[in-house]
């Protein structure tokens, strides 16, 4: 199985853990709709995604997901409080322009919001920047400058300051290592590639 695969799977498999069955659930930068399918398949939801590229869009119709093209801030706003029992950010945070007004309207509109991010203080990460005055490419961040962003590369110990300031709860939380699927149960801003939070209000 292809590297890239294997992130998608131990992602994928995680977030289904955390999703309730059988409840309407919003995927924000749902991509091809490949999490949506998968938690149809095995948690029954309800769900529905929200992308920008119109080429995802139109494969989220093909695998028969509800998925809309547009922006997710305003798409959100069309909801009242509470509609969805939980709104998922799969790596989708990092290339937003408003990080945090997005999480403060999925907080809104969902019960519980699932959050994903490479871990931009990945030892790795930090290593290549020191030594070659580069954007890092490894395991983490797999793509040079010119191919891909993030905007916002965030660290874990950010996003933790961010839940404490805003008084987010954080139900739970879960730290991989580089490999993706190894947990990084100690200095995890450090060790850790990959990041997932269930957060709450």
């Amino acid at each position: 199985m292809a590297r890239t695969a294997v992130k998608r799977t131990v992602d994928m498999q995680i977030i289904t853990d955390w999703v309730e069955p059988r409840s309407r659930v919003l995927d924000l930068g749902c991509g091809r709709g490949v999490l949506l399918e998968a938690l149809t398949q095995s948690k029954e939801i309800q769900g529905v995604g929200v992308d920008l590229d119109f080429d995802k869009i139109s494969a989220c119709v093909r695998r028969g997901i509800n998925a809309y093209q547009g922006d997710m801030a305003a798409f959100m706003r069309a909801f009242p409080d509470g509609h969805f029992d939980r709104v998922i950010c799969s790596r989708t945070l990092e290339e937003v322009p408003n990080p945090g007004e997005i999480i403060a309207e999925a907080l809104r509109v969902g019960k519980a919001l699932t959050v994903g991010f490479v871990n931009h203080a990945y030892w790795k990460n930090r290593l290549t920047t020191f030594l070659h005055g580069r954007k890092p490419r490894n395991e983490v961040y797999t793509t040079e400058w010119y191919e891909s962003h993030p905007t916002n590369p965030v660290s874990i110990a950010d996003f933790e300051h961010f839940c404490a300031h805003r008084g987010l709860r954080v139900v739970r939380r879960t730290h991989l290592r580089g490999d993706w699927k190894t947990p990084a149960a100690v200095l995890p801003n450090l060790l850790a590639g990959y990041a997932l939070y269930d957060l709450a209000r």
